[in-house]
């Protein structure tokens, strides 16, 4: 067989990578920079992920620079305020510290850049684009947490003033703003499922056999 077969040890490093991957709150990284051969793995690690029709349509911003983070936090303040009225019902909502912006030494801004031309495998479906970014990200977050680092993937933004801060060409699309950092330690479950925000959907209420009203 050509090409790198894999062991049955190395089979289960990478289910326990996947595994014990985490989205990280706010109020569990601590104060440690990260070293620049660390985070050129991580951005090899992007650079690797597949991408339809070969597009590689990503681009990514790395920010260190504290002022432009204290606008980003400022942008998801307004933002997380929005949500906080929504959640209303959920008190335990103000409990969660959702982002680690300026705590983190690192945070990476990944964008989805559209071509010019035709993208073989997205004339029909043009959302593979930005699909294919999540991959990268994927990728980049897996070998976070061999590394033993967390992420916080901020969702509480506004894709126009983060472009605006970061000076993003305007067809740019913002896919993901990540806080990478070292933490206290790592739970043994989600914390978003330790706090009871949500139950994990069973294998049986998500997985279908060749349509949805088959009998399976």
């Amino acid at each position: 067989m050509k090409g790198k077969s894999f062991k049955e040890q190395e089979r289960q490093i990478l289910e326990d990578i996947i595994l014990h991957r985490r989205t990280e709150l706010g109020d569990n990284f601590i104060d440690r920079e990260i070293p620049n051969v660390v985070l050129e793995r991580l951005l090899w690690s992007a650079l690797q992920g597949p991408s339809v029709g070969f597009s590689q349509p990503w681009e990514f911003v790395i920010i260190r620079d504290q002022s432009i983070k204290e606008k980003i936090k400022a942008c998801f303040e307004i933002e997380n305020e929005k949500a906080r009225k929504i959640f209303s019902d959920k008190p335990s909502y103000n409990r969660l510290n959702l982002e680690a912006i300026n705590i983190t030494p690192i945070n990476i801004a990944v964008f989805y850049k559209p071509s010019s031309t035709p993208i073989l495998g997205q004339t029909s479906m043009n959302k593979m684009g930005v699909y294919s970014v999540c991959l990268a990200v994927q990728n980049l977050w897996l070998m976070a947490r061999a590394e033993n680092l967390a992420i916080s993937w901020v969702s509480l933004l506004d894709e126009n003033k983060v472009k605006d801060i970061l000076h993003a060409p305007a067809e740019n699309e913002l896919v993901a703003y990540l806080c990478i950092g070292y933490v206290k330690e790592f739970t043994e479950l989600p914390q978003l499922e330790i706090a009871n925000w949500e139950k994990r959907k069973r294998k049986e209420e998500v997985i279908y056999y060749n349509s949805y009203n088959h009998p399976q």
